[in-house]
């Protein structure tokens, strides 16, 4: 089974639309898979109840309380991390996944919480020693703005890969409230922003 830990210190940064897209795609690849929602708001678990019964299936784990035992026969697990990480979640998160995946959005505050979270990432032994894959994802940009492009400098002192850059759009808020994702619509509009996942989806190994 390989585990997906989607992450970062600072809430609001698009950790559950990340974690529901990525389940989405392991899912649409015919794999048996999971989320955990470790976040106290239980979005990922919303987000499922949502979903409909013909698209492909994602199993609900509620780790809200505490992190459980995934079920057997598991192919993907995508934890969705709660916001305010503490240095022993950080590490206890790690020790059951494969790659971490961080979400950043452009703007001060949130470039300053990244740069910390990553801080802390790079001091567990497990990403010390290459152990665990970590990518970065810039998330709700908007090209050609002053935030956006201040974000490109940030990016280059990080010391951990940037695999992806996601557009900001109306469109993620509309999937979601159907339980769906951009990656599962038809229409030609989702389709230029689900071309946006394709790196971090073939880091992932789907």
């Amino acid at each position: 089974m390989r585990t997906v830990l989607v992450g970062n210190i600072k809430g609001g940064c698009g950790k559950t639309t990340l974690a529901t897209h990525i389940a989405a795609a392991f899912a649409a690849a015919g794999l048996v898979t999971a989320i955990g929602d470790c976040d106290r708001q239980r979005s990922s678990m919303n987000w499922l109840r949502r979903r409909s019964a013909e698209l492909p299936a994602v199993i609900g784990l509620d780790w809200s309380k505490d992190v459980g035992t995934p079920p057997k026969g598991l192919e993907r697990l995508v934890i969705d991390a709660p916001a305010a990480m503490h240095h022993k979640d950080v590490e206890d998160l790690i020790d059951i996944s494969d790659i971490v995946v961080v979400p950043v959005l452009p703007g001060a505050f949130d470039e300053d919480a990244t740069a910390h979270f990553l801080e802390r990432l790079a001091k567990v032994k497990a990403v010390r020693k290459n152990k665990r894959v970590v990518a970065v994802v810039g998330n709700r940009l908007r090209p050609g703005t002053r935030t956006s492009d201040h974000l490109d400098g940030f990016f280059g002192g990080l010391g951990f890969p940037v695999v992806a850059r996601l557009r900001d759009s109306q469109v993620y808020p509309t999937m979601a409230a159907q339980g769906s994702t951009v990656l599962e619509a038809t229409d030609r509009r989702c389709r230029s922003y689900a071309a946006e996942w394709q790196p971090l989806l073939e880091l992932l190994g789907r």
